[in-house]
């Protein structure tokens, strides 16, 4: 695969291009973007008048994904020179590089950004684990697959990208040192954004607006990054109309063009031997041939500047501090055309301290906070994930973990915010874009557990979620399971009242699994069981902390023998269930695929009681801790399992309590182990061997385990405590997590497993 495809958003972007062939290059047009609201941005005093003889000079830098790093190393060797900038034009990663020095950033604290960004940093947009809902948190249970597809209209719909820009726009902020709607002629230094719009295929040239939503605009790749939506316009990355903006340098006055031309080449022929090569140079070709057409518009005394960035690709991010000294050396080699241009060392220095002037940051406290244009999701619900509050200073790291939160809940395809007065009330406006392809979701997946052995279990997973079915945030959730386990559990989830924590839940839950008797390392029975059962639960979620229910159930169960000998004897084919059950579980691992740090709780109390139709009275508990810890690269990781019965009659074996498996005494098979009681205490380490960009990465590690099953089923069976250890490496993949491990029985059986789905 050639340079220009190895990063997935490379290929996303060029795939999007066999589906809109009609973006053709086209005539700029200048975007006089209008606020909605009086901003509250006050204009920043611009630079001096320029001295009449001297040139109005303009830096035009283009697009190119990661290889626009190289930008910042033209502008220190313009800084060595002395030579004056007064206008700024760019596209895609040229307006951030552009945006941020034109809002007084110096060329040092872009290179301290640089260094700290990733392809993670960019695109990973799921907030962190601490930060979600509970009940979003549950989803990591279940190895769901690919992208949630939207059921709320009469055709199945997609995202419109592969991330929506709101973890990018957090960068953003980063790199602007201004906040608000602002005019870009009052910037320290001039400046001009450009994107396209989408429907038109124009280009859009932005003169103002929020710089961190103008950016994201301008570098929105189609099929990548979702596109941005400003004033009604669906915007996507200028690269497709005006990659490299001289026309609009010219627009702003400018006699002398530096333009920095950071594209990406087009692919040689023994590169195009798939079809993403060839989509991708439909793209390359699109995009050289406004570049050339923008080349061939330069003047004489004019300086164009194409550093040599060999196999950089422009979705090399995490190579940024490297990628940046290719483009100094690029204008050293024209330093003495751009010396031609330089000023005194005092008149220079008079120019930067005005153009690198501090500007103070926006840090009031708020009259209101108000979500914009909700129409289904209720605006208490949704500030309830938020941090930042009323009539208290403004933090900026805060505000933008806030944005992460919101999306986080699943019901947004963007957010952002922005200041405004409405009459003397300050407004912190929450522009909360809900999902077009909702209300109501699909999620598929797929799960697998073997040990190599009898015991092999493969299901596909789907999940349908309906959302905001009434104003207080109900929501309708379907789980199915079909393969080596077949279960469908349907849960209507509403709360007391928007914006608070109690809830009250109806369930339906239909199961069909198979279940393995051995005797001693024999399996002897295989058994069926089929149960159906109703439940209504009231509980109280502690936002991303936990939940509590307590509810009752009531249904039926059949268990028959499948094959083999039926060693559980005489006992009723056809069983009552009925019971009170409690539940509470405190979640807050920062990862359920490879916990580095954190901590998980649950705690499960059952009394199966005749007065609720059940035909055995007993009680029964069942509690686990897990508790992570890392330094650097590596992790430790301690679980404690127990239960066991609490009062009246044995625990039917249907209930059973169970040992075995990949890190639940490794070596046995799964639930080999019966009982009445159940203990388990497991050591695990395990380090990082790679860092994934996207995903997790690959970790290799292993387990000591000590646990036993008192009063087994089988009588026969030894109650002794039991020790076992495992060694495996798993790695984050875009089908799931997988394991490989090896375990192995202290004096019992040994196994390999095979996992696909979470396993700690």
């Amino acid at each position: 695969m050639s340079p220009a495809l190895r990063h997935p958003l490379a290929i996303a972007a060029a795939l999007t291009l066999l589906a809109a062939p009609g973006l053709a290059l086209a005539q700029t047009a200048e975007a006089a973007v209008v606020p909605l609201e009086t901003p509250l941005a006050t204009p920043l005093v611009a630079a001096d008048a320029l001295p009449v003889k001297r040139p109005k000079i303009c830096l035009v830098l283009s697009g190119g994904g990661a290889r626009g790093a190289a930008h910042t190393g033209v502008l220190k060797v313009l800084e060595e020179l002395h030579v004056p900038i007064h206008c700024i034009t760019g596209t895609s990663m040229g307006a951030l590089v552009g945006g941020a020095y034109a809002t007084g950033m110096s060329v040092d604290e872009m290179d301290a950004v640089n260094a700290d960004i990733t392809v993670a940093k960019l695109f990973k947009e799921k907030p962190p684990r601490l930060e979600m809902t509970m009940r979003r948190k549950a989803d990591d249970h279940a190895n769901y697959i690919g992208p949630e597809i939207g059921l709320g209209s009469a055709e199945a719909s997609l995202t419109k990208g592969a991330v929506s820009g709101v973890q990018l726009e957090t960068v953003l902020r980063q790199l602007s040192k201004v906040r608000g709607y602002r005019s870009f002629d009052d910037l320290p230094i001039q400046f001009r954004a450009v994107a396209t719009d989408l429907v038109t295929g124009k280009a859009v040239v932005f003169g103002e607006g929020d710089m961190a939503n103008v950016m994201r605009a301008s570098m929105s790749v189609p099929g990548a990054v979702a596109p941005a939506e400003i004033n009604g316009m669906m915007l996507v990355d200028g690269m497709l109309t005006s990659n490299l903006p001289v026309a609009a340098a010219r627009e702003l006055g400018a006699d002398v063009v530096i333009a920095v031309n950071v594209g990406t080449p087009l692919l040689k022929r023994e590169q195009l031997s798939s079809i993403f090569g060839v989509a991708g140079q439909m793209l390359s070709i699109l995009t050289e041939q406004n570049v050339q057409a923008s080349i061939a518009s330069l003047k004489p005394g004019d300086i164009l500047i194409s550093p040599e960035l060999g196999d950089y690709s422009t979705g090399d991010f995490d190579n940024l501090p490297k990628i940046s000294p290719l483009g100094e050396a690029a204008a050293r080699k024209v330093a003495e055309q751009l010396s031609r241009y330089a000023v005194p060392a005092e008149e220079y220095a008079a120019l930067r301290r005005k153009q690198s002037a501090p500007v103070p940051a926006d840090l009031m406290p708020v009259d209101e906070i108000r979500f914009v244009n909700l129409k289904r999701v209720n605006p208490a619900e949704a500030q309830k994930v938020m941090q930042t509050t009323v009539k208290e200073p403004i933090d900026q790291e805060e505000l933008d973990a806030d944005m992460r939160r919101l999306y986080g809940t699943g019901d947004f395809e963007h957010v952002n915010y922005r200041t405004l007065r409405d009459g003397e009330r300050r407004v912190l406006a929450i522009d909360a874009m809900e999902k077009s392809w909702g209300p109501t979701y699909l999620r598929v997946g797929i799960a697998l557990d073997s040990d190599f052995g009898s015991e092999t279990n493969a299901n596909l997973l789907a999940s349908v979620r309906k959302t905001w079915i009434n104003t207080m945030g109900a929501e309708w959730r379907t789980d199915i399971s079909m393969g080596g386990n077949n279960r469908l559990r349907t849960e209507f989830y509403q709360p007391f009242e928007a914006g608070k924590n109690w809830f009250v839940a109806p369930t339906l839950d239909l199961s069909q699994r198979l279940v393995s008797i051995y005797e001693g390392d024999r399996k002897r029975a295989i058994y069926s069981l089929v149960s159906g059962q109703v439940g209504l639960d009231i509980g109280r979620n502690f936002y991303q902390y936990g939940t509590f229910r307590l509810g009752v159930v009531s249904g039926r169960l059949r268990q028959d023998l499948d094959t083999g000998d039926d060693l559980l004897g005489p006992k009723p084919s056809r069983v009552k269930t009925g019971g009170v059950q409690a539940s509470l579980v405190m979640d807050r691992l920062d990862s359920v695929l490879f916990p580095r740090n954190g901590w998980h709780f649950r705690a499960n109390l059952y009394n199966s009681n005749p007065s609720l139709g059940a035909d055995f009275a007993y009680s029964k508990w069942e509690s686990s801790v897990i508790a992570a810890y890392s330094f650097g690269e590596d992790t430790f990781n301690l679980g404690l399992y127990g239960g066991g019965k609490l009062s009246g009659e044995r625990i039917p074996g249907y209930d059973s309590l169970k040992l075995g498996g990949f890190l639940r005494l490794s070596g046995y098979a799964p639930s080999q182990l019966l009982g009445q009681e159940m203990t388990l205490g497991r050591l695990m380490y395990y380090r990082r061997l790679s860092q994934g960009k996207l995903l997790e990465g690959l970790y290799g590690g292993l387990s000591l385990e000590m646990g036993r099953i008192g009063s087994p089923m089988i009588q026969s069976n030894s109650d002794a405590w039991k020790r076992s250890a495992s060694v495996f490496v798993g790695t984050d993949t875009f089908v799931g997590p997988l394991y490989f491990g090896y375990g192995r029985a202290f004096n019992g059986p040994s196994s390999f497993y095979l996992l696909l789905g979470p396993a700690f």
